[in-house]
């Protein structure tokens, strides 16, 4: 099926009481058994129902319809996209063991590699996600190597086919695919990549209304190198004889659900089933606007420089045009001329929400260097991407002749 056809039926329940047209809502902690052992076999084998931290038929409903649009072998939906990627990041390494990251991540992201798996004994290596970098630093102790499809917010796009090629058989390549927008412009995982994390508190569900977030992979026999999922588990079964290549999924389901409690509320899972029936639409006219805007702030004399993925002299255009999928993507970055202080005159002026999300349906304008990158040590800031004259938009549904006017009240204020 077509994507648009699959963001609309797919994950629907196939049986329903009262033929139900849409999703419903399970609001329930718990799940009742037929006997003894009905209950024993569900929870020795996951298979149906039994508590709602571990499963709950809405939220495996949106989890059905995340798989199908990004191709993948299956999905586990979480609390938040932090709690995605940190569930993700746990399954597959233990103390002592090293991650290489992209210098260029969400800055959450940056913070929970350094603060939280740096105070379990992990040791992060962040290098440009280019072949060569990442290669000088692999090892027998790399466990993940952990890339961006867009940075945040330089918007560089990494080499993943041929970090793909690298990872394949020797360590798992997850993408944070958060911009890629569950598939709607990129699908890494049909790139080569292992996993995907998505924070679906953005374009997934589109209103800025709700957290949510998601680990999927594709198949795949690289789990059997590693020791979590080829020795005995506390049952005394292995992991890759009981679920094949799903023991990946599972053990993110047992470590961040079971045991993490990052739990999806059903009500959540629910908005974001709603919201990826619209989402293909959404990012077509959001890219259209974006890239009117971009070609528009080139000719600013108060705009420094401009970074959008679809400008045929933007840095990632090139890799734009292999790797991404009906548009270049929502998301523009510009420098105000004046740095800081030219910066803050344009905010002051701009008629455009200030706020931190992205993917949202109303256009949102934000300064990551006092904001989302600010805790994070100024050469890592650099590093990423990240200057104090950088503004980064969000673009949303809005009109874009309204828009253009929004931009052009703001840069009046830099003189």
């Amino acid at each position: 099926m077509d994507y648009s056809s699959l963001a609309v039926l797919s994950g629907l329940p196939e049986q329903d009481p009262h033929n139900a047209v849409g999703l419903p809502i399970y609001a329930t902690a718990a799940y009742g058994f037929e006997s003894l052992e009905d209950g024993a076999h569900k929870f020795a084998t996951n298979q149906g129902y039994t508590y709602t931290r571990i499963q709950n038929p809405t939220v495996a409903a949106l989890e059905a319809r995340l798989a199908a649009l990004e191709g993948a072998l299956g999905a586990v939906a979480l609390a938040s996209g932090q709690a995605a990627s940190f569930a993700c990041l746990l399954a597959l390494v233990r103390s002592g063991d090293e991650i290489v990251a992209s210098p260029g991540l969400f800055g959450g992201t940056v913070g929970l590699l350094n603060q939280v798996f740096g105070l379990m004994g992990v040791r992060v290596h962040f290098v440009e996600p280019e072949v060569e970098a990442v290669q000088a630093v692999l090892n027998e102790k790399t466990r993940a190597v952990f890339v961006e499809v867009l940075g945040n917010p330089s918007l560089r796009l990494p080499d993943l086919k041929g970090l793909a090629q690298l990872c394949e058989e020797r360590v798992a390549l997850v993408v944070d695919n958060t911009f890629g927008a569950v598939g709607a412009l990129a699908r890494p995982l049909e790139q080569g990549a292992h996993v995907v994390v998505h924070s679906l508190t953005k374009w997934a569900s589109g209103h800025g209304s709700i957290l949510g977030g998601a680990v999927l992979s594709r198949e795949t026999p690289l789990w059997q190198q590693y020791s979590q999922f080829t020795s005995p588990d506390a049952q005394g079964k292995i992991p890759w004889e009981q679920f094949g290549a799903r023991c990946f999924l599972e053990r993110v389901r047992q470590l961040g659900l079971s045991l993490g409690g990052m739990v999806l509320s059903p009500f959540n899972a629910y908005l974001l089933f709603q919201g990826l029936e619209t989402l293909g639409l959404r990012v077509e006219r959001a890219s259209q606007t974006a890239l009117r805007l971009a070609r528009w702030l080139e000719s600013r004399p108060q705009v420094a420089w401009v970074r959008y993925p679809g400008l045929a002299t933007d840095p990632a255009y090139p890799r734009a045009v292999q790797l991404l999928r009906g548009g270049f993507g929502s998301i523009l970055t510009f420098g105000v001329r004046g740095g800081l202080e030219g910066a803050s005159r344009f905010l002051k002026r701009l008629p455009i929400i200030q706020a931190p999300n992205v993917g949202d349906a109303r256009t949102l304008a934000v300064h990551p260097w006092t904001t989302t990158h600010a805790r994070i040590p100024e050469p890592a800031r650099l590093a990423a991407g990240v200057r104090p004259e950088l503004i980064r938009l969000s673009v949303g549904l809005e009109s874009p002749d309204d828009l253009q006017q929004m931009l052009a009240e703001g840069l009046e204020g830099v003189g």
